[in-house]
């Protein structure tokens, strides 16, 4: 994964030729993903989903992200971005059934890496709430889901937890339910610019 080889940009979006993953988290250049989020009403409840990020992973194991998300390949078009819904998921998703929300600068800085991503931001309405994910093992751990206003209210700063429901496949593959209550520092660190930039873009589209 770290030798895929992915486009990169200056921060004009000015195309600067092509790198490797690793090269490109470690000297933070910038470079195009794909990000989808799940939405959803359930007696008339508006939700959004997140992802339980594997254990397994690199960074930021076991957080809470983005309901699907990935990298756009040096060969690829925005729409095959659509492919990360079914490989995390399971979920077949067609690119047509996407709102395009816009694309929006998420930059993260960990210890290991500079993440600058120009992240094209997808919606997803989803009414089959209860349907079957098949997650993949190395990248999700489970699937959650909290209120929309609850979301938009920590986006905000207005409320500091918000309650989440769903489940957790454990070790031995066996899925396990999950409600409790989390902050923001059970999330990825994505910047506040970005996500109160998807938090209003999206209670504008429901």
């Amino acid at each position: 994964m770290d030798n895929e080889m992915i486009e990169i940009f200056d921060e004009y979006k000015k195309s600067l030729g092509v790198a490797s993953r690793r090269d490109v988290h470690k000297n933070g250049y910038w470079h195009q993903t794909f990000h989808c989020w799940f939405v959803g009403v359930e007696k008339g409840v508006e939700y959004i989903f997140f992802q339980i990020r594997s254990d397994m992973k690199k960074d930021f194991p076991t957080l809470l992200d983005i309901t699907a998300a990935g990298h756009i390949l040096a060969h690829e078009t925005m729409d095959d971005g659509i492919r990360e819904v079914k490989e995390e998921l399971g979920v077949d998703v067609s690119f047509n059934e996407l709102t395009e929300l816009g694309v929006i600068e998420d930059c993260i800085i960990n210890d290991n890496f500079v993440d600058n991503e120009f992240a094209n931001v997808f919606l997803y309405r989803s009414n089959k709430l209860k349907d079957k994910y098949i997650l993949q093992k190395e990248e999700v751990s489970g699937i959650v889901k909290t209120e929309f206003k609850d979301f938009y209210n920590l986006c905000f700063g207005y409320i500091d937890e918000v309650l989440i429901n769903g489940f957790k496949i454990d070790t031995f593959g066996k899925e396990i339910p999950i409600e409790k209550k989390v902050n923001r520092l059970d999330f990825v660190p994505h910047p506040d610019t970005y996500l109160k930039k998807v938090a209003k873009l999206i209670k504008e589209s429901l």
